[in-house]
C-alpha cells in the first residue's frame, strides 16, 4: 500500500459539535452491528473513551469490508484500501471530509493522541489478507497456507490485533510502559481465538492462518479444510492442532489479566469484560471438542450480558 502524503491546505477544517455527534453516532451504530464482542466491553467505558474506540473500530471495519469484498479483484481491493488510507491522512491534515467515520476518527486521534502509525498498521494488516486467490469452476476458493511458521504469523497478528491492543490502552489510559508489551500479547490471544473459531469460514475464502509447520506436525494439509468430508470427520482430525493453538492463546491471555491494573481505573472494567468474553469463547470452543466445522461457536447474548453486568458492578464499586 502506498504511504499517504499530507497536503498543505489553506485553512484547517473544523467540524461542528453537531457534526461530530452525528459522526460518533454512526460509528457507534457500526460497532453495535458488527463488533459482537468488543461492543459489550465498550459499554462499560466513560462516554469519550467509548466514542473514540467506536471510531477506531468503524475505521477497521471499513478496511475489513474492502478486503473481504468478493466482487472486487485483489488489485482493486488494494487500490480502494489506498484511497481509504489517503482520505484518512487528508482528513488528519485538516482537509474537509463528509465521511462520518473519518470525522470521528480524526477527532478521537487528536483527543487521545493516538499514534497515526498504529492506525496505518491496522490498514496494512488488512492488506495482508488481499492475495491472489485461485478459484475453481464452482467459484469456491482454493485454500492455501499464508504463513509457514508461527513467527511468520505473528506479524499479521501484530498488525490486526496487537496494534488494536496498543490503541485501546492509549484510549484507556496508562503510565507504565510495561502495559504496552502486555497489550500486544493480549491482542495476540484474541486473534488466535478468532483464527481457531473462524478456520472453516476463512478457508472458504482461500485464507489459512494455521502455519504450515503446525499443519505438518499433525500430518494435515490446508486442502482438507475445504474438502467434502463430513464436519465431524474434520473436527476429529483438526482437534489436536486447534487444541495446541488454544494452549498458545491461553498463555497470552494471562497477559490480559496482568494488564488490567496498569490502565486507568475507569477503564479496568471494560478490559476485564473484553478479556473475559474472549477467554470464555475459547473455553466454549474447547468444551465443544474444537468442532468449529459444524457451525460457528459464540457466546450467547445472555452469557455476554452476564459478563457485562459484572463489569458494570466493578465500575460502580
Amino acid at each position: 500500500m502506498s504511504t499517504a502524503v499530507q497536503q498543505q491546505v489553506p485553512s484547517e477544517f473544523a467540524p461542528t459539535q453537531s457534526q461530530l455527534a452525528v459522526a460518533y453516532s454512526v460509528c457507534s451504530s457500526i460497532t453495535r452491528a458488527a463488533a459482537k464482542n468488543f461492543y459489550y466491553a465498550f459499554l462499560v467505558l466513560p462516554k469519550p473513551k467509548r466514542q473514540a474506540l467506536c471510531a477506531v473500530y468503524a475505521f477497521m471495519r471499513k478496511c475489513d469490508d474492502i478486503a473481504d469484498d468478493v466482487n472486487l479483484p485483489p488489485g482493486e481491493k488494494n487500490q480502494k484500501l489506498d484511497v481509504w488510507l489517503d482520505a484518512f491522512h487528508r482528513a488528519l491534515s485538516g482537509q474537509s471530509t463528509d465521511d462520518p467515520v473519518l470525522l470521528a476518527l480524526t477527532d478521537a486521534q487528536r483527543n487521545f493522541n493516538i499514534q497515526i502509525g498504529w492506525l496505518d498498521q491496522l490498514a496494512y494488516g488488512t492488506a495482508m489478507d488481499v492475495r491472489e486467490t485461485e478459484f475453481s469452476e464452482a467459484q469456491s476458493a482454493v485454500s492455501h497456507v499464508q504463513y509457514q511458521t508461527f513467527e511468520d504469523l505473528r506479524l499479521y497478528c501484530y498488525r490486526v490485533a496487537s496494534v488494536v491492543g496498543l490503541v485501546c490502552i492509549l484510549i484507556f489510559g496508562y503510565r507504565d510502559p510495561t502495559a504496552e508489551s502486555l497489550a500486544e500479547r493480549c491482542g495476540l490471544a484474541f486473534q488466535l481465538t478468532n483464527i481457531i473459531r473462524d478456520v472453516k469460514e476463512d478457508a472458504a475464502m482461500g485464507r489459512v492462518y494455521l502455519p504450515e509447520e503446525d499443519l505438518a506436525k499433525f500430518d494435515l494439509s490446508a486442502a482438507e479444510l475445504t474438502a467434502s468430508d463430513p464436519s465431524q470427520s474434520l473436527a476429529t482430525r483438526f482437534a489436536p492442532l486447534l487444541a495446541m493453538e488454544a494452549d498458545r492463546a491461553r498463555e497470552y491471555y494471562q497477559s490480559g489479566e496482568d494488564l488490567i491494573p496498569y490502565i486507568d481505573e475507569d477503564s479496568q472494567p471494560a478490559l476485564w469484560v473484553l478479556v473475559t468474553i474472549y477467554r470464555r469463547l475459547l473455553e466454549k470452543i474447547a468444551a465443544n471438542q474444537y468442532d468449529v466445522f459444524s457451525g460457528k461457536i459464540s457466546l450467547s447474548t445472555k452469557e455476554k450480558l452476564t459478563i457485562l453486568g459484572k463489569g458494570f458492578l466493578q465500575r460502580l464499586t
